[in-house]
């Protein structure tokens, strides 16, 4: 018995350390807390908290469909394309696709709220213009194709408080606003556009802001040629009614200047109205192309003579319908009609049918006389674009 007793003892001690050992190979340690992404609602809609940091971020953008027919003067087409078969030409759609990718961050700090902002454009698609007119010195150029077009960088750029630098567009521009709610709204141009920048802001209350902006400018006749920035200073009074602003920009390659002034006015929520003029103190309207010395518009008045004016409106029919317009005209002569009607076919989605004409006035040198007599003087083109917004 005792020998009994013991062999079953012995194996309920077993038992007992094998359930033991058994019950601590199933335990399941305490979960750590997670760390979940926040709203964050201080800059508005579609921020989030960047995990372990007080930055708010936020990701957008849009993809977007244009189909563009018509004459090359008004930009919206593709004229003169080759043949495949027989060796003669054509005119064809304009087309583009593009996908936008755009980030917001906003951060506040002791010295005041830090931003960022970035804007990077892809496109897919051909190019609009006159390509194998006869007497076109640019005949070999196959940018009518279909292709991966430019990858490009529209905007990033850094502010603290009132102080942005980057990349930008001018503030001959963006502190007065674009020309209107059209597609083409540069038939008659007004104002150069990406340019690195050293700016400052001031709100000082009350509807009253301005802004000092130092620009490198872009391009061939654009781009400063010394240490001596562009200079763009601007004025706004802001109120419910609408916005009075004025601009002045000094082009440092020629030494000149250009200003515009603008009238916003919301005559009711549905209507609203604006109407801009801009003088220049260089009535050319480029540099010549063999004289890179020779005076030209610069970067800023590239609107035909002394001066122009645009004006327009948005009439909004219902929460969904919109229809916009847009009259420009120039010292030159060159007048500019744009209108359209937006349609939200689901919030983010947005459907927008455009008619354009474009009576081309005087030029002001050979080259831009050449460039007359290979395109219309009086042009029609239209556009029909989808974006989806997000």
């Amino acid at each position: 018995m005792n020998i009994k007793s013991l062999l079953l003892g012995s194996a309920a001690a077993l038992i007992a350390v094998s359930g033991a050992r058994a019950a601590d190979a199933v335990v399941v340690a305490e979960p750590e807390p997670a760390e979940y992404v926040k709203i964050c609602d201080v800059y508005g809609a579609g921020y989030f908290y960047i995990p372990g940091t007080e930055t708010c971020l936020r990701i957008g953008g849009y993809v977007r469909y244009d189909i563009g027919v018509g004459d090359a003067g008004s930009l919206d087409g593709v004229n003169h394309v080759p043949d495949h078969q027989d060796g003669g030409t054509h005119s064809t759609y304009y087309k583009n696709t593009r996908f936008t990718l755009k980030t917001w961050t906003g951060q506040e700090t002791e010295l005041g709220t830090l931003k960022t902002y970035t804007e990077t454009r892809f496109n897919y698609g051909n190019s609009s213009g006159d390509y194998l007119d006869q007497g076109d010195s640019n005949s070999s150029r196959d940018d009518w194709q279909g292709r991966n077009k430019s990858l490009s960088l529209r905007y990033a750029w850094i502010q603290l408080g009132g102080l942005r630098v980057g990349k930008d567009d001018t503030a001959f521009d963006t502190f007065i606003g674009y020309a209107g709610n059209v597609i083409q709204d540069t038939l008659v141009p007004y104002g150069g556009q990406e340019s690195n920048v050293v700016q400052y802001y001031f709100d000082a209350g009350n509807g009253l802001s301005a802004l000092v902006s130092l620009e490198e400018g872009a391009g061939k006749v654009g781009t400063i040629d010394s240490y001596v920035p562009h200079v763009v200073g601007g004025l706004k009074y802001k109120g419910d009614w609408g916005a009075i602003t004025g601009v002045v920009a000094y082009d440092s390659n020629y030494e000149e200047v250009a200003g515009k002034v603008r009238l916003d006015v919301n005559v009711s929520k549905e209507f609203s109205l604006f109407i801009m003029g801009g003088y220049g103190s260089d009535n050319n309207l480029n540099d010549p192309t063999n004289a890179i010395n020779a005076k030209g518009r610069g970067f800023y008045k590239q609107w035909g003579g002394n001066w122009a004016v645009w004006g327009g409106g948005t009439y909004k029919f219902n929460a969904k319908t919109a229809f916009n317009a847009q009259v420009s005209y120039d010292d030159w002569k060159n007048l500019g009609i744009a209108a359209n009607v937006a349609y939200t076919v689901v919030p983010g989605f947005t459907v927008t049918a455009e008619v354009d004409y474009l009576n081309a006035g005087k030029f002001g040198d050979a080259d831009f006389n050449n460039w007359t007599k290979a395109n219309k003087k009086s042009s029609v083109g239209g556009i029909l674009r989808f974006q989806r917004s997000f």
